[in-house]
C-alpha cells in the first residue's frame, strides 16, 4: 500500500469521518454538542483501555526486551520540547512562557492520535508492538515537565523547593489513569484483558468514534482562531509534526522496532497534547496565551495528523526502515 492509498484508507474510515462530522456540525452552526461529563468519561475510558492492554503486553514480553524502546521514548520526550522551545523563541520570537507552553504541548503526546494510528495499522493488517502504549505513558508527562523547566530556566525563575507543579502533572487524571491501567494490566496479564474484553476491547472503536466527534466539534471551534495566531504558528503546527514524526520513526528503527512499531513511535513524536498539557500549562505557566497553544495543537496539528500525518509516518517507516 503506497502513501496515497494509505491516506485514502485512513480518510474513509469511520474514526476520521466522525471527526469530519464534528467539524461540519460546527461550520454549519449546529447545536450538536457533548456533555462535559461524557467527554471526561470517554477520555478516562480510552486511556484505561490503552493502558490495560499495554501493561499486559509488557508483562508478556518482559522489560528486558523493551528497555531500549522505553529509553528511546524518554529521549524523544526530552528532545522534542527542547527543540520546539528554541525554534519558537529564536525563529518565532515568542515569549518565554508562550514558547514553553507550545513546546510542552508538542513534547507531550496525544492518546487519541495514538489510538487512531493503532486502529489504522490494525485495519491495514500492519503488525506492531502491542506494548507501544508504554511509550505514551512515558512521553506524556516528560514533555510537559521539560517544557516547564525550560520556562523557569529561561525566565530565570527560581524552581520552587516543593515540586508542586510536578505533582500536578503526574497526578492529573490523564496521567494517573494511564499509568494506573498499565500497572493493572501488568499485574493481571492477558487474563485480565480477557476478563474485561466485553467492556474495554469490544466497544473501543465505537467509543473512539464518539470521542472523535467531540474532537471535531472542538477543532471546528478553533478554526476561526487559526487566522489570528499568525502564519508562523500555522507553519510550525504542520512542519513540526512532520519533522518530529520522521525523527521518531528513525529512532524507533534504531532501537529495533518493527515498521508498525516505529510508525507508532513516530505518531507519538508528531502528536501534540490537548488534554494533559493544557491543564498543566494553566497551572504552571499562567501567563501563556491559551489561544496559541490550544489552536496550534487542536486546531492545526491534530486535524493534520488524523487526515494526512498518520499515513505519512507509515510511509517514512517503510521508506527508511525496510
Amino acid at each position: 500500500m503506497d502513501v496515497l492509498e494509505a491516506m485514502q484508507s485512513n480518510l474513509l474510515a469511520p474514526i476520521p469521518l466522525f471527526f469530519a462530522l464534528g467539524l461540519f456540525a460546527t461550520l454549519i452552526g449546529s447545536d450538536l454538542k457533548m456533555p462535559e461529563s461524557l467527554y471526561v468519561g470517554l477520555v478516562l475510558y480510552l486511556l484505561a483501555a490503552i493502558g490495560l492492554k499495554g501493561g499486559a503486553e509488557i508483562r508478556e514480553v518482559g522489560f528486558s526486551s523493551i528497555w531500549s524502546s522505553l529509553v528511546a521514548a524518554a529521549f524523544l520526550g526530552i528532545a522534542i520540547p527542547c527543540i520546539g522551545f528554541v525554534i519558537l523563541r529564536r525563529v518565532g520570537g515568542f515569549g518565554v512562557q508562550d514558547a514553553a507552553a507550545i513546546a510542552g504541548h508538542y513534547g507531550s503526546v496525544s492518546a487519541v492520535t495514538f489510538a487512531v494510528a493503532s486502529q489504522f495499522l490494525t485495519r491495514i493488517e500492519m503488525d506492531h508492538e502491542a506494548y507501544a502504549s508504554a511509550f505514551l505513558a512515558i512521553m506524556e508527562p516528560i514533555g510537559i515537565v521539560v517544557a516547564i523547566f525550560l520556562a523557569r530556566i529561561a525566565g530565570q525563575m527560581q524552581i520552587a523547593a516543593s515540586p508542586h507543579w510536578i505533582k500536578e502533572v503526574l497526578t492529573g487524571k490523564g496521567c494517573l489513569i494511564l499509568l494506573g491501567a498499565l500497572v493493572i494490566g501488568y499485574a493481571s496479564g492477558h487474563q485480565g484483558v480477557i476478563l474485561t474484553k466485553p467492556f474495554f476491547v469490544d466497544p473501543f472503536k465505537g467509543v473512539l468514534c464518539l470521542f472523535m466527534l467531540e474532537m471535531g466539534l472542538l477543532a471546528g471551534q478553533r478554526l476561526a482562531e487559526v487566522r489570528q495566531v499568525g502564519v508562523f504558528l500555522l507553519f510550525f503546527g504542520i512542519m513540526m509534526p512532520i519533522l518530529n514524526g520522521l525523527f521518531g520513526v528513525l529512532i524507533g528503527g534504531a532501537v529495533g522496532l518493527s515498521i508498525g512499531g516505529a510508525t507508532l513511535l513516530g505518531v507519538l513524536a508528531a502528536s501534540a497534547s490537548y488534554i494533559a498539557a493544557p491543564a498543566a500549562s494553566r497551572i504552571s505557566l499562567p501567563d501563556a496565551n491559551p489561544s496559541l497553544y490550544l489552536t496550534a495543537s487542536l486546531g492545526i496539528t491534530f486535524p493534520f495528523n488524523i487526515g494526512l500525518g498518520i499515513p505519512l509516518y507509515l510511509w517514512f517507516a517503510k521508506t527508511f526502515l525496510e
